[in-house]
């Protein structure tokens, strides 16, 4: 297991369990706030030190837990894009997108549609490195925050050795973060097919 250098920092609007806190506190940096995602980006251009290199993002939510379409459209779409763009002006080289299977921009199916812009977007604001995750659906506890949780507790793991997830239609939000970490820091160190490629899609098994 090698060990991540890093240290992290966790946008949240309420504090993470203790188990993820307690994991490696000297790595990771908490940022809660009750305000809406949309006024986080602020934080990220002049709280974060040191800046970060690397961006993780799992941001989204349901049309029902939203409100409808528009509204999911404003946190998962709009927020998502001033967030990449905040974080890559804070000097961010590295992002890092959980997306979903079957995302496209010309989808007549309204949540794949959502998804392709989303990355659509991302890509357009040309980072160093791009990783573009592609799961299926998410096994496991059905909570918003678990993949998002996940991910942060596998940077302060150091987690970034398992190189494949189990399958390709359903895969634990486990293993997805850590995946997500694993090619979020080769694509910062220039290693791998994460490394060699500006943009990086990576779907279901292969992430």
């Amino acid at each position: 297991m090698a060990s991540v250098a890093l240290v992290g920092e966790f946008l949240t609007r309420r504090p993470p369990p203790k188990s993820i806190t307690d994991t490696n506190p000297a790595k990771l940096f908490i940022f809660t706030s009750q305000e809406p995602p949309t006024t986080w980006p602020n934080h990220l251009r002049t709280g974060t030190t040191p800046p970060a290199e690397i961006f993780f993002s799992t941001l989204a939510t349901t049309r029902a837990n939203a409100g409808g379409l528009a509204a999911q459209r404003a946190l998962e779409h709009d927020a998502n894009l001033e967030l990449a763009r905040a974080a890559k002006d804070a000097g961010a080289k590295v992002y890092v997108l959980v997306s979903s299977t079957g995302a496209n921009a010309a989808s007549p199916v309204p949540f794949l549609k959502l998804k392709g812009e989303i990355e659509e977007s991302i890509l357009a604001l040309g980072f160093e490195r791009t990783v573009v995750f592609r799961p299926g659906i998410i096994a496991g506890r059905r909570e918003e925050r678990t993949l998002a949780e996940a991910v942060v507790r596998s940077v302060a793991a150091g987690w970034v050795s398992k190189p494949w997830l189990r399958d390709w239609w359903s895969q634990d939000a486990e293993e997805i973060a850590r995946a997500a970490v694993r090619a979020g820091v080769r694509a910062w160190k220039g290693e791998g097919e994460e490394g060699g490629k500006k943009v990086v899609m990576l779907h279901g098994r292969h992430c």
